[in-house]
């Protein structure tokens, strides 16, 4: 079994940064295949928002953060990140991470409680 938590959220004037963080505990790195990062906001579906193999740079993007979102990952220490510039009110939500533990998995198999992200304009 494999537990995410996510810290890092906070509030935030728009255009400043935050830096959310993913940390995975259990068997890691030798069951998980992707991690993603996913947001909800009030009153909305959750959205996807950056994906990537876990032992790789992420390799997709929603259209909304790119250029200004990245994540990356410390496979030694099973963590990773969302670096979040020039953040816009629109960016407010709580942002979870996920994983998948195999290719084969339709849908992400763990999930984290989540962080708020408030982004006042």
């Amino acid at each position: 079994q494999v537990q995410l938590v996510e810290s890092g959220g906070g509030m935030v004037q728009a255009g400043g940064s935050l830096r959310l963080s993913c940390t995975a505990s259990g068997r890691t790195s030798s069951t998980l295949y992707s991690v993603g990062w996913f947001r909800q906001a009030p009153g909305k579906e959750r959205e996807f928002v950056a994906a990537g193999m876990w032992s790789g740079p992420a390799t997709a993007y929603a259209d909304s953060v790119k250029g200004r979102f990245t994540a990356s990952r410390d496979i030694r220490k099973a963590v990773v990140y969302l670096q979040m510039n020039s953040l816009k009110p629109e960016d407010t939500a709580v942002y979870y991470c996920a994983a998948k533990r195999t290719k084969a998995s339709a849908e992400y198999d763990y999930w984290g409680q989540g962080t708020q992200v408030t982004v006042s304009s």
